[in-house]
């Protein structure tokens, strides 16, 4: 399969990286776009990539690329996921999907009616820790989850891409949309109520903020988030009969703990140097997407289009009350 590139910043550059864990006949990269020509002539000559474009309409068109991978800041997810869809590419968009409901659904039934696959690219999906997860929970190792405490403090607020509401920062969209996918995870089911307290930065976008989701039977989901801060980036997880533990970083672990039972998993082995933790883990992401494309599969079973819509609506809600709060508008356009 040919991947194109659309994007040549750090993400990027760990997506190359961790392909490179991977069977190079199966994984091709044959294009790569960027607005900024040396960071893609610069990507290009690391990774041998033979297309560089400053053109997204250009890459859209290019005939040899088989799926896109867009990693793009988060604000022009949907506006280049529509390019690349309607010029016929299959597209992996780096999570979030898009900055609100709206655009989401707009991207997924686009891919839906040109029947051409589409995935929101959360990794942690994929991760052999989470999928022994799944299978710890749906054995009833630690009976019936009662509660999930996820904590994401981590302080890239300096950041642009993290604190500029013009390229769709917040805390939300970069780092919270993995403790929401978390809690689809072990719970799978809607929340029953969402309620949530939070900071609005000056800047326009949320820095900080503590979400309460509740489930049937009582159990809730506690999520908290400061992008200001060092601190935990850690999972606690108690059931009726024990409790699971994963160490940070929670959205790419190598190691959980059940009952206090350390259990490893290993990433690829990699020697390159990435920009963020654990991105050798992108390539058990990216094989799942060769195989879905290869089995002409339009979603992956493993994160499909409702999951995606699920975290994006509850998104939505914990924005629409930090909003009301604060009585500003943050949602990205």
């Amino acid at each position: 399969m040919c991947w194109g590139l659309c994007s040549a910043g750090m993400i990027a550059t760990d997506f190359c990286n961790a392909l490179q864990c991977l069977n190079p006949s199966e994984h091709k990269i044959t294009a790569v776009v960027s607005k900024s020509l040396e960071k893609a002539k610069k990507l290009s000559d690391e990774f041998k990539i033979p297309n560089v474009y400053t053109s997204y309409e250009e890459f859209a068109k290019d005939p040899n690329i088989d799926l896109v991978y867009l990693s793009t800041a988060n604000i022009f997810h949907h506006p280049l996921s529509i390019l690349m869809l309607n010029n016929g590419k299959p597209v992996l968009c780096e999570k979030p999907c898009a900055c609100n409901t709206k655009q989401t659904e707009e991207m997924i039934e686009l891919a839906k009616s040109k029947k051409l696959f589409f995935m929101e690219a959360l990794w942690s999906n994929f991760s052999p820790a989470y999928k022994a997860l799944r299978e710890i929970i749906d054995s009833g190792t630690i009976g019936q989850i009662r509660h999930m405490d996820a904590a994401f403090f981590f302080d890239t607020f300096s950041l642009d891409i993290v604190s500029q509401h013009s390229l769709g920062g917040g805390g939300l969209l970069c780092s919270s949309v993995y403790q929401i996918w978390l809690s689809r995870f072990i719970f799978r089911e809607e929340p029953k109520t969402i309620t949530a307290v939070g900071t609005i930065a000056d800047t326009g976008v949320d820095q900080s903020a503590n979400i309460i989701l509740t489930y049937k039977d009582g159990a809730r989901a506690s999520l908290f988030y400061n992008l200001d801060i060092e601190g935990r980036r850690d999972v606690y997880i108690y059931g009726s009969k024990g409790k699971i533990y994963i160490p940070g970083p929670f959205w790419s672990p190598t190691k959980i703990e059940v009952n206090g039972e350390e259990r490893e998993f290993p990433l690829p082995k990699s020697d390159a140097k990435y920009y963020y933790p654990n991105s050798a883990g992108l390539a058990y992401e990216a094989e799942a997407v060769r195989q879905c494309f290869e089995k002409g599969q339009l979603e992956c079973p493993a994160h499909t289009h409702s999951d995606t819509l699920s975290i994006i609506k509850v998104i939505d809600e914990v924005r629409r009350q930090l909003e009301e709060t604060h009585q500003i508008k943050t949602t990205p356009l």
